[in-house]
């Protein structure tokens, strides 16, 4: 099996989230593991969160499995059913379909680090506590279906 090379992915803190959607996870870098290592059906990414950032808005997806591997530091996962802490070795799980709304909050003074894989095809999902969705073509739109403009979420 080939080790990856972290060091040679670049990390990157983009985000396709509109504003004010967009400040919450300005400290979330994250490099995606899944292109560069050559794997097709399935998505990954290494992910450090700042102090103080959050993973992603609370969402949840349609047609895509998430699984959430912690590697070190500490941090919230927030869900429908409230607050857990999350500390290294952690794993957290997320079926397709399930509508529960989810993400991490690093509310330490310490990075925390996880590894996220997701399986499926993307069919759009939704932020329960926000006016946002994404389609099955990347777009982010308010809940009535109108885009946000010039916003997608990254690939």
């Amino acid at each position: 099996m080939p080790k990856i090379d972290l060091d040679s992915i670049p990390q990157t803190n983009r985000t396709g989230y509109p504003p004010p959607f967009d400040a919450p996870v300005q400290g979330r870098w994250y490099r995606r593991l899944a292109p560069p290592s050559g794997l097709t059906a399935l998505g990954a990414s290494h992910v450090v969160l700042k102090p103080g950032a959050w993973s992603s808005q609370r969402h949840w997806h349609k047609g895509e499995d998430e699984l959430l591997v912690m590697l070190s530091g500490e941090a919230v996962l927030i869900e429908d059913a409230g607050r857990t802490v999350l500390r290294p070795g952690d794993v957290c799980a997320w079926p397709a379909d399930a509508e529960n709304g989810h993400h991490l909050v690093n509310e330490t003074e310490a990075d925390c680090v996880f590894v996220a894989i997701s399986a499926g095809p993307d069919g759009g999902g939704s932020y329960p506590d926000i006016d946002m969705c994404w389609t099955d073509d990347g777009v982010y739109r308010h809940k009535d279906g109108t885009p946000y403009p010039e916003t997608q979420r990254p690939a």
